[in-house]
């Protein structure tokens, strides 16, 4: 069976969340929600009923956090995931509460981003960081749900480690292919050979590395990057992969809109080679 492909969501305060994926003629997405406040019960309700009538398959909830957020190499790794000391707690919260809300909405996993997650093991700080997101992890798991962690900071040797020390038997890899380059922490093929039988969510996306050693690599449409989506492809199919794969374009407007539908094209294309 062909994976399936889908596109981001964001939940919106009021009114349809998911119609903006069956413009696409798709019927798949993963619902993005960085607004506390919108993670209510009654939205909860909402997006299952509309999910049910549409026929649009939610695959996780991808949940953001309070705090600030500094997408770069200088004032990220105070400024993202659970890494940081200062904003832990309140995250940890919030975290909870979209695992709350995933589950009243029939979803069966959160997602987000850990952070710059220390590559030391011994470091004080990895140690951390193990309990914190094993507090989020049983929490969603005795919630029936999964946790998932988006690539991007860390490496991927670096990712698998945590997952296997925090050990909740819950854990999947979200697997941004564009993440590992931008960051500059690996190649996505390559990234396979380490984490690949833990990987649950793909997300459709392509960059550059950074060129600039103080700021991430560029972010392109899929196809213009670095990636290599169609050994990318591939490698996942050959690993048994299941899940669905979620375009995401950093870009708003028209253009946007122009890039998915290529992008669905696309990928429509390359798993039919794959299949052959």
């Amino acid at each position: 069976m062909m994976n399936e492909i889908g596109v981001m969501a964001s939940l919106q305060d009021s009114g349809p969340s998911l119609t903006y994926v069956a413009e696409f003629g798709l019927r798949v997405c993963q619902l993005c929600c960085w607004k506390q406040e919108r993670l209510t019960d009654e939205r909860a309700d909402a997006i299952r009923a509309e999910s049910r009538e549409s026929g649009v398959r939610i695959t996780s909830l991808w949940a953001g956090w309070p705090g600030p957020t500094v997408w770069d190499f200088q004032e990220g790794p105070a400024t993202l995931g659970l890494v940081p000391r200062e904003y832990r707690a309140a995250r940890v919260q919030a975290l909870k509460q979209a695992g709350q809300f995933a589950q009243r909405a029939g979803l069966p996993a959160v997602v987000t981003h850990l952070g710059f997650i220390p590559e030391n093991p011994r470091d004080p700080l990895f140690a951390e960081v193990v309990e914190v997101v094993r507090d989020v992890a049983v929490f969603l798991k005795d919630l029936g749900l999964e946790f998932w962690f988006e690539t991007g900071q860390e490496t991927p040797v670096a990712m698998l480690r945590l997952m296997q020390v925090v050990g909740t038997g819950n854990l999947g890899v979200n697997l941004d292919p564009a993440n590992l380059i931008l960051y500059g922490k690996a190649s996505p093929v390559d990234s396979l050979d380490v984490f690949g039988a833990q990987v649950r969510g793909v997300h459709a996306k392509d960059g550059l590395y950074p060129t600039d050693p103080m700021k991430l690599g560029a972010e392109v449409k899929v196809g213009a990057g670095r990636v290599c989506f169609p050994e990318f492809i591939r490698r996942l199919t050959a690993l048994g992969y299941a899940g669905d794969y979620i375009i995401e374009r950093e870009i708003h407007g028209e253009q946007q809109s122009r890039d998915i539908a290529e992008t669905i094209a696309y990928l429509s294309r390359l798993q039919k080679e794959c299949a052959s």
